[in-house]
């Protein structure tokens, strides 16, 4: 079996969760297919095996269930053109490319315009196979007022709605006839001017069930739009066949329910609309996130300045950001220094300063400098496209909690479907024996008061708006899967270095005047050690002018020995004191250093005992917080280091840590993790995604701590930017706000169907008010994820 492949497919026409679970059923009977259908992104999210199916062969099976895959269009400006051979050359490859379902181009507008499957290719990957034949070509400029395709189908639902209301309106009044009494004009209880007005409205507006319904039911399924246009069919012909009975009799008195059916199918309309208006809202935060990007970059070519799409931007190309400019692509600075707001990314609000050499990420804002970079990664390679990428792989996915309301959706239009059968069968046998009318009330009232499609939207809608609400917090969760069993932690176990600790050591003491120091740093300038970098950059912030050695020599064990303006300089452990007759009484000094786990080094000139410098990993600043507010959540915290008992227990006492595993080796990390989850404990592991990998792995939840290009999204399942130790206890709470919204989701949707179908089935709900409760059940589902939006955490 060759390795396998991922795709996401765009799919359309579902209504309900009967419909994504059909799909998602019948795809994983595919050979060498898996896959996850969301009913609320629409879009299936495939695993498949190349070797035993490809792409188009899912997507014919998901046309063969009646549905349609989502397929986008690129409008392209053509140069270089000069005959029709061009035109058809460029044409001829196109079509032949994996993923383009048709390509057209235009020799005398110069323009193409191509359909593609966005799960196979990118519309960067039609331009470039473009200019691999030697021709331009470039994304056509849009208008401004150009709406999107989202706001294109809202427009479409809402001329709809208008049409079908306008209709129905007058056959609303009837009903104040059957329930007040009221007097009307004679017209609008004339059967065959209601006939009329319901026509358009079953067979026009709503079309779209019955096309529906015929697809699922052709392929062995049943889903919402079954439901829908056997309700509101019910209505209709019973209502035509009673008008039909006026024909050559004018004195009968039709009982009709046009104005059920018109009105049912108009509610419905509306309760789309609104979800479809809702659910756009739940993908606010990949849209921030996508806004982000920078729309041009100047790109220097034959040392002139060219404004060029951000998409055309290659790997290699030298580009000029100026103040106030965002960075377009990630890339390395090669001129100038300035400092950068990565906010966006890390979270650190603090601008980073950057010079030559220095790594510069897409998106983020230059504030002070102009300077001149090379791009190192483009298009969906660089770090900003891999965060959307993650948040929508997460938004796509499932959480396991989904499964019992999958389960129940799978049988949940049969169902219905019976108990009106039954319902009909009671009340005309039973109830009103004989009467056929409110048997046929009772029948429509349940078909239509019973919804799939709140239990099916009950759990995606709330993981799309959980994890976006993460995301822009600077919480990346691997999937649906992840943020539910965040939650459910029961211990924290972290790393050391990196993550609790800076990972960089710095100076903490000094004691000595500026000529020791100048000495002391002039001495260790010659050594490549951390602990000498970090004297270096304490005397360089010290405004110590340093000089060169003329001799160094490191004495493995103990220290430095250096020759400086004729002056030795001795730097180390006591044995190197002691080695060259230096007296120094400071012991208790070095001891209480070292107790709070700083590693401590006398300094002696010519000789003399002249001071103590002491380096350490220093914690970072948020660390406590962060530990504190996980025990707050009732967490156990447990560090995790290769260092020393006693410099572990230091660097635990500075943030609250109680229980410490110590001299641990990297490779033994994962075995530490399993010992605390054979306690019987949910255990996440907290690292720098790649030292820890195996650990993050073992772990029920692995959190990378990443930042800037460093992102560790492969390492782990929940991703912190910018190491933040405070997106930690964030995280958890994250997870419980969703979870617990999910609950609520299902619990109404749930409730929802146990008391309406029974109530409507004791004839105690007219089937347009059960149409509209059924419309405004989905509403209410989305509308409480969108709460999460406000969470504050």
């Amino acid at each position: 079996m060759s390795e396998s492949e991922h795709t996401t497919l765009g799919v359309t026409g579902m209504t309900c969760a009967a419909c994504s679970n059909r799909v998602e059923k019948v795809l994983n009977k595919m050979d060498g297919v898996e896959a996850k259908v969301n009913l609320t992104t629409e879009k299936a999210s495939v695993d498949y095996d190349p070797s035993a199916v490809s792409v188009d062969d899912i997507s014919a099976r998901i046309e063969k269930l009646g549905y349609g895959v989502e397929m986008e269009k690129a409008e392209l400006d053509i140069t270089g053109m000069t005959c029709a051979a061009c035109s058809n050359r460029i044409e001829k490859v196109l079509n032949k490319q994996n993923g383009v379902k048709v390509a057209s181009v235009n020799l005398a507008t110069e323009s193409a315009s191509v359909e593609y499957n966005p799960g196979l290719m990118e519309e960067t990957d039609i331009i470039n196979r473009i200019k691999k034949l030697g021709y331009g070509a470039k994304v056509k400029t849009e208008e401004e007022n150009q709406q999107s395709a989202k706001e294109k189908q809202l427009t479409r639902m809402k001329t709809k709605l208008i049409t079908s209301a306008v209709l129905a309106a007058p056959l609303l009044l009837t009903m104040l006839v059957h329930l007040f009494n009221v007097s009307l004009p004679s017209i609008l209880l004339n059967p065959w001017f209601q006939f009329v007005l319901a026509t358009p409205v079953q067979f026009i507006i709503g079309w779209q069930f019955y096309v529906g319904a015929y697809k699922n039911l052709r392929n062995g399924g049943a889903n919402m739009d079954v439901l829908v246009a056997l309700g509101t069919s019910a209505a209709y012909f019973y209502s035509l066949y009673e008008a039909l009975k006026t024909i050559g009799n004018p004195a009968y008195e039709p009982h009709l329910y046009f104005e059920t059916s018109a009105i049912l199918i108009t509610l419905i309309l509306f309760g789309k609309y609104l979800e479809t208006a809702a659910k756009s809202k739940t993908t606010a935060a990949l849209s921030k996130l996508l806004d982000l990007q920078a729309k041009q970059a100047r790109v220097i070519r034959n040392e002139e300045e060219v404004m060029i799409p951000v998409e055309d931007v290659a790997v290699g190309d030298r580009l000029r950001v100026k103040p106030g400019e965002k960075f377009p692509v990630d890339g390395t600075v090669v001129k100038g220094k300035t400092s950068v707001d990565e906010s966006m990314i890390t979270g650190e609000s603090i601008p980073v300063e950057k010079e030559v050499q220095s790594g510069v990420i897409g998106s983020t804002m230059n504030k002070n400098g102009t300077v001149e970079m090379e791009a190192t990664k483009v298009g969906k390679d660089t770090a900003l496209a891999s965060i959307v990428k993650v948040v929508e792989d997460a938004q796509g996915s499932k959480a396991p909690i989904q499964r019992m309301a999958d389960v129940i959706s799978g049988y949940f239009v049969p169902i219905v479907v019976g108990i009106a059968v039954v319902t009909f069968g009671i009340w005309i046998a039973f109830v009103t024996p004989g009467a056929f009318e409110p048997a046929l009330v009772a029948a429509i009232a349940v078909l239509v008061i019973a919804c799939p499609c709140a239990l099916g939207l009950a759990t995606p809608t709330s993981i799309m708006v959980g994890t976006g609400k993460s995301a822009e917090t600077g919480i990346l969760f691997k999937g649906g899967e992840h943020l539910e069993r965040t939650h459910q932690l029961d211990a924290i176990i972290m790393d050391k270095t990196g993550t609790i600790t800076k990972g960089k050591p710095e100076v903490t003491d000094f004691t000595g005047d500026t000529d020791t120091l100048r000495l002391l740093a002039s001495a260790e300038k010659g050594s490549e050690h951390p602990l000498a970098e970090a004297i270096v950059a304490y005397a360089t912030e010290q405004d110590v002018e340093m000089t060169e050695a003329e001799a160094f020599e490191a004495v493995p064990g103990q220290g430095i020995k250096a020759a400086i303006a004729g002056k030795e300089v001795l730097v180390g452990n006591r044995k190197l004191m002691n080695e060259h007759d230096v007296h120094v009484d400071a012991d208790a000094d070095m001891e209480g250093l070292e107790a709070d786990g700083k590693t401590a080094m006398l300094i002696a000139v010519n000789g003399e005992h002249r001071g103590i410098v002491a380096v350490a990993d220093t914690v970072k600043d948020t660390a406590s917080e962060a530990i504190k507010q996980l025990h707050d959540q009732g967490l156990e915290v447990v560090m995790l280091t290769g260092d020393n008992e006693r410099t572990a227990q230091a660097i635990a006492r500075q943030v609250g840590i109680d229980q410490v595993i110590a001299q641990v080796l990297p490779e033994e990390k994962a075995d530490k993790v399993k010992e605390v989850q054979m306690q019987d404990k949910k255990v996440a592991m907290v690292g720098d995604g790649i030292n820890d990998a195996p650990a993050l792995a073992v772990a029920d939840i692995g959190i990378a701590i990443g930042t800037g290009t460093e992102v560790a999204i492969e390492a782990a399942d929940v991703t912190i930017l910018g190491g933040e130790l405070l997106l930690i206890p964030k995280a958890i709470k994250a997870s419980k706000a969703t979870i617990r919204n999910i609950r609520q989701n299902l619990f109404w949707a749930f409730a929802y169907n146990s008391a309406g179908i029974p109530i409507a089935a004791a004839g105690l709900l007219a089937p347009w008010i059960a149409g509209g409760a059924m419309a405004l059940s989905s509403v209410s589902v989305v509308s409480n994820a969108l709460r999460l939006k406000r969470v504050k955490l």
